[in-house]
């Protein structure tokens, strides 16, 4: 019958065995032996036999498929990490399901239920920005679905998660700053509810304490990862009647748009302004001039987030790990003053 699909009862009675021992086959028992195994594998190919991966899924309780959740997919920082997660579990046998929840917390809701639905075997998740309950996740927890948090991690669960060192990395930006001769040094902020801000401004802080510098609360502007956005706040902090000489900014796009600005107002970058991004995006090396920022080592971020959950499929480790992957500061011409640069030759 046209559409019809070929079961394993009917190879079975092609090779005249049983349908558990086609099924063994099919499935690499180590008890059928290697003849066996072929002479099944190539009856199926002839009889047009396609596996039934949801009947498998309900046996194993899962399928072979991770699902992924970022706020966007097509932001350059994000599609690295999948990436690196794509990469790690397909050396594994697993495939990928990606899911984006537009910063809504309700959208980071309902793809949970559809992954959970489609049986997948673990979720990665970097939870949007509005994200500040999570009884979805405890859901997923609770199901003993393996669940690993990557870049942006809540405190208030125990689960395994993967990030970089925000504080440490907007540490280090703020010092070379303070290195390289700026003292009175902008910062450009997220959103102080998620966790990654959060720390990025405890680095900003830490560095200006430790340097005894001042940090007047006009110098502290919470700003979107916007180029437009960098470019309306460089406006005001330049418009002050003390101005910064410098501005570490937790994004590379409003770092972006401070550069703009400045140019088209005819301040010399870094001579007059210094600025750090943060992210590392590939377009920080083609500015002019070309951009300092923190790498996030976002691909390694993915395979180590993939690692982690792997571990916990495979019953290696089933303790909750926190991994925290040490920041890169990529030094550009940006944040380096032409003098010091000379002097540094």
């Amino acid at each position: 019958m046209k559409g019809k699909k070929t079961t394993i009862h009917e190879i079975a009675k092609a090779l005249n065995t049983t349908a558990s021992t086609v099924s063994r086959a099919l499935n690499n028992n180590p008890r059928i032996s290697e003849e066996t195994r072929n002479k099944v594998l190539k009856m199926a190919e002839k009889l047009g036999y396609e596996p039934n991966t949801m009947a498998a899924s309900l046996r194993r309780g899962h399928s072979k498929i991770i699902g992924i959740i970022v706020p966007y997919a097509d932001r350059i920082f994000f599609s690295s990490v999948i990436r690196g997660i794509e990469e790690e579990v397909k050396k594994s046998g697993y495939n990928v399901i990606i899911c984006q929840s537009y910063e809504k917390i309700e959208n980071e809701v309902d793809d949970v239920n559809a992954l959970m639905a489609a049986q997948v075997a673990g979720i990665i998740i970097s939870i949007s920005r509005e994200t500040n309950k999570y009884d979805h996740l405890k859901k997923v927890m609770n199901k003993n679905k393996p669940l690993v948090l990557f870049d942006r991690t809540a405190e208030t669960i125990n689960t395994s998660s993967v990030a970089i060192d925000d504080f440490q990395g907007a540490y280090s930006a703020v010092n070379h700053l303070i290195e390289n001769g700026f003292k009175q040094i902008a910062f450009f902020s997220g959103n102080k509810k998620v966790s990654i801000f959060r720390e990025r401004f405890r680095g900003y802080q830490a560095a200006m304490r430790d340097n005894n510098l001042l940090i007047p609360d006009e110098y502290i502007i919470e700003v979107p990862s916007d180029v437009d956005q960098g470019k309306l706040v460089t406006q005001q902090l330049m418009s002050l009647p003390n101005p910064p000489d410098a501005i570490c900014s937790s994004s590379d796009f409003s770092a972006l748009g401070a550069i703009k600005w400045l140019k088209e107002n005819n301040f010399k970058v870094p001579d007059d302004v210094g600025v750090i991004g943060f992210g590392n995006d590939p377009f920080t090396q083609y500015l002019e001039p070309t951009m300092t920022s923190v790498d996030q080592k976002s691909k390694d971020m993915g395979k180590t987030a993939a690692q982690v959950l792997l571990e916990q499929l495979e019953g290696k480790n089933s303790i909750a790990r926190k991994v925290l992957l040490s920041p890169e500061l990529i030094i550009r011409d940006s944040s380096q003053k032409l003098a010091i640069k000379k002097a540094a030759v």
